[in-house]
This record gives structure tokens, C-alpha cells and sequence, in this order.
């Protein structure tokens, strides 16, 4: 698997992240480690959870098998801070306390003394800026953190917070597949002019641009499953049916799969660093991590450019 430098820093990722979401909830740990030993396998080395992944759960399966599948050195450790106000409270808190606070939590779970690179959730209305820059410089000046980003924010809070940071700001992450390109609009334009690194989540359309759910909704899918279906329907009907179509046609002519058609097109747009990638199996896992990532013919990114604009 390629490495790729994320912005305009020193920080070498591969080209594919892996996601650990699901772990915790739906992976437990012996799925979790098969998934770890088959991007280890892959030449895979960034690792993308959050304080936030089920209550903290997703970061100590994986503190778990740092040091035992795999070195702590020999993997770029990605963690996105904050932890939920409550139970029934969905905002994150990004207070300076609740930060730096998550963060130490993140790191004794982890079972390690830094973050590779450290993210700052989608901003809260309530909590200033420079309030969470602060907690931001605190842990890249403490050594906690290497480098810093942030996750889910619009393209012009991106771009005041990156430009207000005494510290520089190396990644960003947000949602972006050929299903969902509203980063386009604000958010690619930024990252390249700041020359930050684009962490692209949910690659695959939540799973549609596998082409498993055409026509059908397996019974064993997140989208036939309560806790998911309102996180993939929005993608199964309409516009996104029609270019998940495209797509599989695009796979057939060049005899590859659905999802290797998807990355590779990803892989390819400005301003992307990596496509984090979140999988239920290794087996899943390998499917993606198995195929070319070279850039597609010109014709079919013409194609699949065209059918994926919204309209």
C-alpha cells in the first residue's frame, strides 16, 4: 500500500485509513484483531477511532492489541476528541476541560503517552474557538499529540480556526464518497489552499457503493438493522441508486469490484490524504484492501464525475 504526506507536514499515511466505528458495538475484539493483522498485512498504517466510539470502548479494544498485534512505532494513531455531554445530550463537549480531559482518557485507554495525530470534533455554538485552540496548543506543546486537525467542520470554520491556530493544522476529516461530494463546495477548496490533508470517511457510501444493497436489503446489513438503517438509507433510493448503478457497470467493464471502483476514484480527487475505511469483518476488510488503487481510465472518471453531481 502507497504512503501518502498529509498537507503540509511530515506525517506519512497510508493511502487507505483503517476505521474502527463499529468496534466495540458490532466488532468485538478477536473480530477487531483479525481486522488489525489484515491491514498490518496490507502495508496499512493509519488507525482512525474517537473518544466517542462506543462510550470509549473503540479505543480500548484497540489499546489492546497495540503492543501485542502490532507496535506501537509501526502504526499513525489517529483519535478524535471529545465525549458526549450525556446519555441523552448528542452534543459533544469541546469545552478546554472536556478536551483535554477526553484526551487523557483517550491516552490511558490507548495504553500510550501521544496521539500520532489528534482531531477536534465539529464545533459547538456555545464554546469559542479559540477556547478549543487552546486545548488544541496545550496538547501539541505537552507532547500529547504530534500533529493536529480537525473533523466535520464547515469549509469557512476550517479555514478561520486553521488560520487562528498557533499551531499548524495538518488534517482534516470529513464525510466524502461519489454519494456524498458536498465537500467539494467549501471544504476541498480550503484544504488546498491551506495545504491540509483531507481524511475522507464513509468512502464507500456507508456501504452502498458495494453494490450489496441493489435491489435488495440483506438481512444481516446495517441497513436492515435498527441501530443502522437511518444511517444508510438516505443512500439506497433515487440519485444515489442511479450512481451506485453507474458505478457497478463501471466495475464490470473493467472486471474489478464495486468497491475498488469507488476508492480508486476517491484516491484520486485533489486534496485527498486517505480514505478511512470501516469494515464488520476482515473478510470485508480484505475485499477493499485487495484491489488496484491506481487512478481510473479518463472516460470512466468522466462518466462517474457527470452521473454523481447532485442535482
Amino acid at each position: 500500500m502507497q504512503q501518502r504526506i498529509m498537507g503540509d507536514s511530515g506525517l506519512s499515511v497510508s493511502e487507505i485509513g483503517l476505521g474502527t466505528m463499529n468496534w466495540g458495538l458490532e466488532v468485538d475484539e478477536d473480530a477487531a484483531r483479525a481486522q488489525l493483522r489484515c491491514f498490518l498485512g496490507a502495508g496499512g498504517t493509519l488507525v482512525d477511532t474517537a473518544a466517542s466510539f462506543a462510550d470509549g470502548r473503540s479505543e480500548a479494544i484497540l489499546g489492546s492489541l497495540i503492543g501485542d498485534v502490532v507496535a506501537r512505532q509501526d502504526i499513525v494513531l489517529v483519535s478524535q476528541g471529545g465525549l458526549r455531554r450525556g446519555r441523552t445530550d448528542p452534543r459533544i463537549d469541546t469545552s478546554r476541560r472536556g478536551m483535554l480531559d477526553s484526551l487523557d482518557a483517550t491516552l490511558s485507554r490507548l495504553g500510550t503517552d501521544h496521539l500520532d495525530l489528534w482531531l477536534m470534533p465539529a464545533p459547538d455554538e456555545h464554546v469559542p474557538v479559540n477556547e478549543v485552540l487552546s486545548a488544541m496548543e496545550t496538547a501539541y506543546s505537552t507532547g500529547r499529540v504530534r500533529y493536529v486537525g480537525l473533523a466535520n467542520h464547515a469549509g469557512w470554520q476550517l479555514a478561520r480556526a486553521a488560520s487562528l491556530s498557533a499551531v499548524p493544522v495538518t488534517a482534516h476529516q470529513c464525510e466524502y464518497s461519489l454519494l456524498n461530494r458536498r465537500a467539494e463546495q467549501e471544504i476541498i477548496p480550503a484544504v488546498e489552499a491551506m495545504r491540509i490533508g483531507l481524511m475522507a470517511w464513509a468512502p464507500l457510501g456507508r456501504g452502498a457503493l458495494t453494490g450489496k444493497y441493489r435491489g435488495r436489503v440483506p438481512a444481516d446489513s446495517r441497513a436492515a438493522s435498527d441501530r443502522w438503517a437511518p444511517y444508510v438509507e438516505p443512500y439506497l433510493e433515487g440519485r444515489p441508486a442511479r450512481v451506485t448503478d453507474a458505478v457497478a457497470t463501471a466495475a464490470q467493464g473493467l472486471k474489478i469490484s464495486c468497491a475498488e471502483t469507488a476508492i480508486r476514484w476517491l484516491l484520486h480527487r485533489p486534496g485527498v490524504a486517505t480514505a478511512v475505511v470501516g469494515a464488520r469483518s476482515a473478510e470485508q476488510l480484505e475485499t477493499v484492501l485487495a484491489g488496484d488503487r491506481s487512478g481510473l481510465p479518463e472516460q470512466i472518471t468522466t462518466v462517474l464525475d457527470e452521473v454523481s453531481v447532485a442535482d
